[in-house]
């Protein structure tokens, strides 16, 4: 054993001190060191050096797995000392393997052809039942199909039967009721159990007809389960015969309850019609019977030509029409909506009664579906609106009325009124009623007097006035329609910004003074100041026209819409009054620089001031001059006009401060010129003189002891500035507030009074 183990490769001898004292090799290992980790299914060499790595070093981590693989070899060769004959003995006791698996697979075989004979077996009795299962499926197939075909025979040799006792039956009018114990009227006793019970004959006829729908019901079932067949399509002629006549005679029945209002046999008519799923027969029976011979007199279809008015009109047609719908036909709706009645299905109030007056004005009255007369048109429009509502009050639900809405015919009949035509003819009449007013280059004020008779708010241009009738216009009961309020809030939009696209044109053409026409009436304005006031006044009005009433009269009329709708329809009425509102400034810009060209052109006077004393030997003035006097009167005199009581008093403080402000710093523009040229022109002949002087050898100027030129004329506009500033004062304005003032007063005062300014 020693030397076997001495032979042994995996024997090695004590590779430390603790091996050799027989210490254990787990004391001596690292904490980190875990070996068990090697014992994992998931284990990574990779990973588990690249984690050791960052806190071991890698010649330490070799250390400890070589001693590892030391110790590991060093167990194997314990165990295989340990267990060492039976290692030797291993090998010895493998003989004969061959024979025991030949041994061993013979049963196996065996076993295999076992369960082979036995698949079989069970496959060829699946299949046998298979083939039974599907013999039997067939069988029960044909089964069905031959039951079915022999429930069609027998349904429909009942009906045929039922048919033939329904045409035995006597014909309307012939007995009222049946005699009990008078059984020979009738050939089935199926009739006469009926009659027995006392009900009439024409009663006793619907619950027949009835009887046979309901069959006829069960038979249309049978035919679609099995309408390929050949037996089927070999009855198909007898079929068709049988629903013809059944057809037929449910007609006429239903047509005599109706005549004569029978509740009963009516409600048995339209039971059968259900069963039979033909509700667009009765649809049509109660409409030829009952609905068109009246409205055949109201709207006769060849109309007759009348003397005076308009045959076109339908609101008269409508109240008789509602007459005999709530008179004659009212009975008929009543027993189709009451409850449980199961009769829903039908609709006569849009198969029957819309769709024959629908009929009859395309016939009879197609002029009233045209367009081309705006004014009878929306009066027929609104009879026809009010009579489908009144149509809609005889159904029962909400859901009914929704039903009757999705109708075709009332789809149809919605279609009839061309609304989109009709408000093409009002957007012509309306905008082109404005654009008349505004193709003039002129402002055409109207006479108060005439203007307080319109009481049209006491505007007073035409143009002002035309716009707010338009508008109107677009809202009234004679011309707005509420399907189509969309588009006439465009046209109100489209107005607004035709009227301030006016103005803001004509009025930029004023401003730069171009009196020439233009292309489509977006000339220039040939407009006096007096005019521009009474365009200052009707924008006003408008505005606050536009935003109070008449946009809370459009809101009204659009109360139905949902709040969102409501807000952008208000602010777009607000957004489009807002270009009239940005007009104001520019037309008292246009009135302020026109009075203040008019006081330029008297200011300009002052320029013969300086050719005054230059000319003439004019002694120091002690007055102002002349031209001070009219220097203000165009703005005095706007602002006192008759037509100015049409400015409000914010308006006349605003122009006459302004116009007072640009005239100031225009005359103080025109004085500073005029000195400081004056001043240049001195100082140029003060070095003349003096050069002669110096080359003729006098003494000092004799003029050195008198007043210069320009000392004369800026005491000439010192005075006509003091004037000026009287003249601020008796209008309303206080001249020391102008900066433009307190300038002109510094340049023309003489040195020891510009530091105070009193005039």
């Amino acid at each position: 054993m020693t030397d076997l183990h001495a032979q042994l490769p995996f024997s090695a001898g004590p590779r430390s001190v603790a091996d050799l004292f027989g210490e254990d090799s787990n004391d001596s290992q690292a904490l980190w060191f875990k070996k068990d980790v090697f014992m994992q299914p998931d284990f990574d060499s990779e990973s588990y050096i690249a984690d050791l790595r960052r806190f071991v070093a890698l010649e330490t981590l070799r250390a400890e797995l070589r001693g590892h693989l030391a110790l590991l070899k060093n167990e194997l060769v314990e165990l295989i000392n340990r267990d060492y004959a039976d290692f030797v003995n291993l090998s010895t006791k493998l003989v004969d393997v061959e024979g025991a698996v030949l041994r061993m697979r013979t049963p196996l075989t065996e076993l295999r052809d076992k369960i082979s004979s036995v698949r079989s077996s069970v496959d060829s009795s699946l299949q046998a039942v298979q083939d039974g299962l599907r013999r039997r499926a067939q069988a029960s197939n044909s089964r069905e199909i031959l039951e079915l075909l022999l429930d069609t025979s027998h349904v429909l040799s009942k009906v045929e039967k039922l048919m033939v006792e329904l045409q035995s039956m006597p014909e309307e009018g012939a007995i009222s009721h049946t005699e009990p114990g008078n059984k020979s009227s009738f050939s089935n006793g199926t009739v006469v159990e009926i009659a027995e019970n006392g009900a009439n004959l024409e009663e006793t006829r619907s619950m027949l007809l009835e009887r046979i729908a309901s069959e006829m019901n069960r038979l249309k079932f049978y035919i679609a389960r099995a309408q390929n067949l050949p037996f089927i399509q070999n009855m198909d002629k007898r079929i068709q015969s049988a629903s013809l006549s059944l057809d037929k005679s449910l007609r006429r029945c239903f047509e005599i309850g109706l005549e004569c209002h029978d509740e009963s046999v009516i409600y048995n008519c339209l039971r059968a019609f259900a069963a039979i799923d033909n509700t667009n027969g009765a649809e049509e029976t109660f409409r030829s019977t009952i609905v068109a011979p009246y409205i055949q007199k109201v709207i006769p279809s060849t109309p007759l030509k009348e003397v005076g008015g308009s045959i076109d009109i339908l609101e008269e047609d409508y109240q008789q029409i509602k007459k005999f719908v709530e008179k004659d036909c009212k009975f008929l709706l009543d027993i189709a909506a009451s409850a449980n009645s199961g009769l829903h299905v039908f609709n006569f109030l849009a198969n029957s009664i819309l769709k024959e007056v629908l009929s009859a004005i395309q016939k009879g009255k197609a002029g009233a579906l045209s367009p081309g007369k705006p004014a009878e048109f929306l009066m027929n429009y609104k009879s026809s609106m009010e009579f489908i509502t009144f149509l809609e009050g005889f159904c029962f639900s909400k859901s009914a009325a929704g039903g009757f809405r999705l109708q075709p015919v009332y789809v149809d009949f919605v279609k009839q009124w061309n609304l989109g035509a009709y408000f093409t003819l009002r957007f012509q009449e309306i905008a082109n009623c404005l654009e008349s007013a505004l193709v003039t280059s002129s402002i055409i004020p109207l006479d108060n007097s005439q203007n307080h008779q319109d009481g049209v708010l006491n505007l007073t241009v035409k143009q002002s006035i035309v716009l707010l009738e338009c508008l109107h216009r677009c809202w009234r009961d004679d011309v707005y329609i509420a399907s189509i309020a969309d588009k006439f809030l465009r046209l109100t939009l489209q107005l607004l910004s035709r009227y301030s696209m006016w103005l803001s044109t004509g009025l930029a053409a004023c401003r730069k003074g171009n009196t020439t026409s233009g292309t489509s009436g977006e000339g220039a304005l040939v407009a006096t100041l007096e005019d521009l006031i009474f365009i200052r006044h009707d924008i006003d009005l408008l505005v606050k026209e536009v935003n109070g009433s008449y946009l809370e009269h459009v809101m009204g009329l659009l109360a139905s819409c949902p709040e969102e709708v409501l807000a952008l329809v208000r602010q777009s009425i607000l957004q489009a009054s807002q270009g009239l509102i940005n007009s104001v400034p520019i037309v008292l810009d246009v009135i302020i620089e026109a009075m203040v060209e008019k006081s330029v052109e008297v200011l300009r006077q002052l320029k013969g001031i300086s050719a005054t004393y230059r000319m003439t030997n004019k002694p120091l003035p002690v007055r102002h001059s002349p031209y001070v006097s009219g220097a203000l009167q165009p703005l005095k005199t706007f602002l006192e006009g008759e037509r100015a009581i049409y400015l409000t008093k914010e308006t006349r403080n605003q122009i006459l401060q302004s116009a007072a402000e640009r005239i100031t710093a225009r005359y103080n523009e025109l004085a500073s010129e005029l000195v400081t040229v004056a001043r240049k022109t001195e100082s140029s002949l003060q070095r003349i003189r003096q050069g002669a002087q110096r080359r003729g050898g006098t003494g000092t100027d004799s003029l050195d002891g008198n007043l210069s030129n320009t000392d004369k004329i800026c005491m000439q506009l010192f005075l006509d500035v003091q004037e000026y500033g009287r003249r601020l004062s008796s209008i309303g304005v206080v001249a020391t507030e102008i900066p433009a003032y307190t300038s002109l007063w510094q340049c023309v005062a003489p040195p020891g009074r510009q530091s105070s300014i009193q005039f």
